[in-house]
Order: C-alpha cells, then sequence, then structure tokens
C-alpha cells in the first residue's frame, strides 16, 4: 500500500482555517490590473480549480499565493498566513509543482528529486513516489532529455515529496500518455483523501470535471463564476445536454418544438439557409428550456434537459410527419461547454 500523503503538524479541515483565502486581490503591470477585485476561498481537503483563458489573470492569482508577488491591494492567506510576510513558515508546508523554467537541466531527475526529498523533516519516500509516478524509467537522465510528459512528472513528485498541506498544481498531466496521466489524477485524489488543499490550473477541462470538488472559472482579473462541477453544468436552464438528429432539411421546427416537454419560450434559431448562407434567426412561440437550431441542411440540434421523455417526444413528432431520421445521438453538457459560454470562444 502506498504511505500516506497526510502533512504533519499543520492545521486540518476541522480547524475552518481555508486552505487558501483571496479577499480582493488586485495585482498591476505597467498601471494595467491584470487582477482587479478577485476573491475565492480553496478549503483543505478538496481540489480547487482556478480556470481561464490566457491572460484572465489566474497565473499572477497563484504567484501570489505562492509568494511570488506581493499584492497590490487586497489579502492573500495561505493555511491562515501572508505568502509574503510568513514565507519561512509557509515554505516546509506549500508544494509547488514548477513547470520547465524551475527544474535545474543539467541533473539527473533521481537525483533531483531526492534533493528535494533532502529538505524536508519528514518527506515521503522518493522509492515508492518514483513507482508511483513511473520516474524510475527515468531516474537517471538529466532533466534537459526528459521528454514533456516525464517533467510534469518530475515536476508533481518534487511538489508533493515533502508532504506539503497545500499543493499548488499546474497543468499536472499535460503532454502525458493516458496511463501516467491516470497515475497523476489517482495520486491527486489521495492528496485530497489525505486532507492536503490541492489548487489547480489547467487548460484540460476533462482533467478539472473529473478532479475538482470546487471551479472558479477566472477572467479579466475577476472570478465570473464560481461552484461545484454539478452546479455550473445546472446554472444554464435548457443547456443539460443535446439532441443531434440528422434527417431531410427544412422540418416545421417551431412545431417541433412546441411537441417537447416542458416548452414554454425557448429560442428557436435557424442557422445555414437552403443556400448554405446564414439564415434569419427568429424567436418560436412556444419552448420552455429549449434551444432548437438546424446547424446545416438536415441536420439539427436540440439543447435542454435530455431525458427519455424529451428523445420519445422527438422521434413521435418524426414519426408523425413521415421523416426517418438518419442518425439521432444525444451528448451531456459538459465543463468546456460551460467555459466557453463563460469566456467566449473567440482566440487570445
Amino acid at each position: 500500500m502506498p504511505s500516506s500523503l497526510a502533512p504533519a503538524g499543520v492545521p486540518d479541515a476541522s480547524t475552518g482555517v481555508p486552505a487558501v483565502e483571496i479577499r480582493g486581490l488586485v495585482k498591476r503591470y505597467d498601471g494595467r490590473a491584470v487582477v482587479d477585485g478577485l476573491s475565492l476561498v480553496a478549503r483543505q481537503g478538496a481540489v480547487t480549480a482556478v480556470l481561464g483563458p490566457n491572460g484572465a489573470g489566474k497565473t499572477t492569482t497563484v504567484e501570489c499565493c505562492e509568494g511570488l508577488r506581493t499584492p497590490d491591494a487586497g489579502t492573500v492567506r495561505v493555511l491562515g498566513l501572508d505568502p509574503v510576510a510568513d514565507a519561512r513558515d509557509l515554505r516546509p508546508r506549500v508544494g509547488v509543482m514548477l513547470q520547465d523554467g524551475g527544474l535545474p537541466t543539467g541533473v539527473r531527475a533521481g537525483e533531483m528529486l531526492r534533493h528535494v526529498a533532502a529538505m524536508y523533516a519528514r518527506p515521503r519516500d522518493v522509492r515508492e513516489l518514483g513507482e508511483r509516478l513511473g520516474l524510475d524509467a527515468f531516474a537517471r537522465t538529466t532533466v534537459r532529455r526528459l521528454s514533456g510528459g516525464q517533467r510534469q512528472r518530475l515536476a508533481l513528485a518534487a511538489a508533493v515529496v515533502g508532504r506539503p498541506a497545500v499543493v499548488f498544481l499546474d497543468e499536472p498531466s499535460a503532454g502525458m500518455d493516458p496511463q501516467s496521466r491516470r497515475a497523476v489524477w489517482d495520486l491527486v485524489r489521495e492528496l485530497r483523501a489525505d486532507g492536503v488543499g490541492v489548487v489547480l490550473t489547467t487548460h484540460l477541462m476533462d482533467e478539472a470535471q473529473d478532479l475538482a470538488d470546487q471551479v472558479h472559472v477566472v477572467d479579466h482579473g475577476h472570478v465570473i463564476a464560481s461552484g461545484t462541477v454539478r452546479e455550473l453544468l445546472a446554472d444554464r436552464p435548457g443547456a443539460s445536454g443535446t439532441v443531434r438528429v440528422e434527417a431531410s432539411p427544412g422540418l416545421d421546427l417551431p412545431a417541433l418544438v412546441r411537441a417537447l416537454p416542458q416548452a414554454r419560450e425557448a429560442a428557436l434559431v435557424t442557422l445555414p439557409d437552403a443556400g448554405g448562407g446564414l439564415g434569419t434567426a427568429s424567436a418560436a412561440e412556444a419552448a420552455g428550456p429549449w434551444v432548437v437550431a438546424e446547424v446545416e441542411p438536415g441536420v439539427y440540434t436540440l439543447t435542454g434537459p435530455v431525458d427519455p421523455q424529451a428523445l420519445a417526444a422527438v422521434t413521435e413528432w418524426l414519426a408523425g410527419q413521415g421523416v426517418l431520421a438518419r442518425s439521432l445521438s444525444t451528448g451531456q453538457r459538459t465543463l468546456e461547454d460551460v467555459f466557453l459560454d463563460l469566456t467566449g470562444r473567440h482566440l487570445r
């Protein structure tokens, strides 16, 4: 059995002291606020995902938590302490996952991990951790010769080997193969089970959806949405799932909308017209939590509370029109859908 990752001599979740607490954080560069009044809390014994597009302010926020940046305004507390003023006390209690720029490239991977472990009073067993993350295969290889996924595993090992009470993980499974990725996710879950506060930043929405107990979406220096994954997925009525139907083009969509369960006043949008151009958006007289669109000729999406009754209503309506669907599939709304809805779909 793997040895416990539980930290020693630190408050547990029952004390009520958050792993991280940020209130009104402001950080400016060249007079421009990249973090502007941001507030969030990360609990001990929980995985808190901080998500946002590039330039949203999340990296600066985490750097303030790690004591690498000094806030211009607001307060940041990690385990109840100031990351800058109380850096000496916090250093042995906080694990930080270094990216390429923070790893010494000239040393062997195994030597580096043993060196980091020696800095702590009660480190985790290096051999066990190396076996857990598959480090043995490249322990004698210098860091500069490691692949991206191997560097990520080494950086994760260095972040947790000291048994931290709080750990900041930046893209922990980026560049990894599926086996390595699952090993990393299992380790993160074990950290949580042992009472460690995990703050996760990632661009992999499936990673956040699988691991996070709490999600904060950051954009333009603010937290624009917070909640559990379940709460965020349920936050937009009518967007819990999608039915995709391929059939003949030009179906009577207002009539289809009225046949759906809970139809009251949802929007009806027809995108392409028969000539391949964009059609004019029009409102349906009845709809409810549903949004129906002909996204290309003969291809329809129905977004709303997908359940057996909704599917039955769609198939019954098609049968009543004498229309045979070439295909019909369902898909559930994901955290990536929510993220794109909140932050936009344009490139930055």
